[in-house]
């Protein structure tokens, strides 16, 4: 009997959660709540495997990794798996094409593949990453799924601004949360994916229990969406009005969890000293260059960048969200030395 894996760091509460289920108890749909790169998908991608896979076992969790399902999983080509990342949008009400033969799945195109029964006799999985639906439309296109499911199908959902999703969809789906990951944990990732003990163990600083900004950080392209957002921080902290290129819906809610980072390290600097020891280590040099904040600014700035983040959550627009950010950095006065 081969070994089964599981592999996923962190996520000791999911793991716990489902490892009390079994295919019996299972629901049919779950929203995988929690910040970006903690391990969402990941563990979504993982799940589905386990419930694929072929050999006996006696938890939900685990796969062997060389059945005939693992191997359709691993070249991407199991009928009873779909995947898709994004927002949905509603699709046309008659079309012919299958989903795979359009460049984008559909809420209809959705709808038509739950409608199925299963290619090999055993659970039909959907994963959604990130998701969210262009318009309300799209969204209502699935409630029937939620309050009549097929049997033997399971949707599982990932986001990381779970308000944008309509209550009618959200009150349907059990929610697991997802917290972030350790420093150790990130760095073990980043060593994985082949990067030096040296650049893992900065991205598990710079990371802050996140792969995802972990990366970011250790990309030194300009274009990145982390350097347009630190590069946009400092102009505004020294009174321009740039362009707020790094705003998209897919990447505010990242973008202002760095502003916030930069807002506390130039906090400490101004109150603790020049040599305080700081969290975005990449933008050291500008940071420590800035004027001195005082601390019932930092206050405020850090509560108003707070209620952006509950706004970025939310359909409101992210240009209005980054604008009022910016509103509440211009000003900000210096102490005096």
């Amino acid at each position: 009997m081969s070994e089964l894996r599981f592999e996923v760091a962190g996520c000791e509460g999911p793991m716990q959660f489902f490892s009390g289920l079994s295919k019996a108890t299972i629901a049919h749909a779950y929203l995988f709540v929690g910040p970006q790169g903690v391990g969402k998908k990941t563990f979504a991608r993982q799940l589905a495997q386990s419930l694929l896979c072929e050999a006996h076992k006696d938890s939900l969790l685990g796969y062997d990794g060389i059945c005939s399902a693992c191997k359709q999983i691993g070249a991407g080509t199991h009928p009873d798996l779909m995947e898709s990342s994004g927002a949905l949008k509603i699709g046309e009400r008659d079309s012919s094409l299958a989903f795979g033969e359009t460049e984008e799945m559909t809420a209809r195109d959705l709808v038509r593949q739950l409608s199925l029964q299963s290619y090999a006799g055993g659970f039909r999985i959907f994963i959604l990453g990130d998701v969210d639906f262009a318009t309300h439309h799209a969204a209502n296109a699935l409630l029937k799924f939620f309050e009549d499911p097929p049997a033997s199908v399971i949707l599982l959902l990932t986001s990381a601004t779970p308000g944008r999703l309509l209550p009618t969809i959200r009150s349907r789906l059990v929610e697991v949360q997802f917290s972030s990951l350790s420093s150790a944990d990130v760095q073990a990732v980043l060593t994985t994916q082949g990067y030096s003990p040296a650049d893992a163990k900065l991205g598990g600083v710079l990371g802050q229990g996140s792969v995802t900004r972990a990366l970011a950080a250790l990309d030194s392209g300009e274009d990145n969406p982390r350097t347009e957002t630190m590069r946009w921080f400092f102009e505004v902290v020294n009174g321009e009005v740039p362009q707020a290129n790094w705003v998209t819906r897919e990447t505010l809610d990242e973008g202002l969890e760095t502003i916030k980072t930069l807002v506390r390290d130039w906090t400490v600097l101004s109150i603790a000293g020049r040599d305080a020891p700081i969290l975005a280590l990449d933008a050291e040099k500008n940071l420590r260059n800035l004027r001195a904040l005082r601390a019932e600014d930092a206050t405020r700035i850090l509560m108003r960048i707070t209620d952006a983040q509950k706004l970025a959550r939310t359909n409101v627009s992210p240009t209005l969200v980054a604008e009022m950010v910016r509103m509440h950095l211009s000003p900000a006065p210096s102490a005096k030395s």
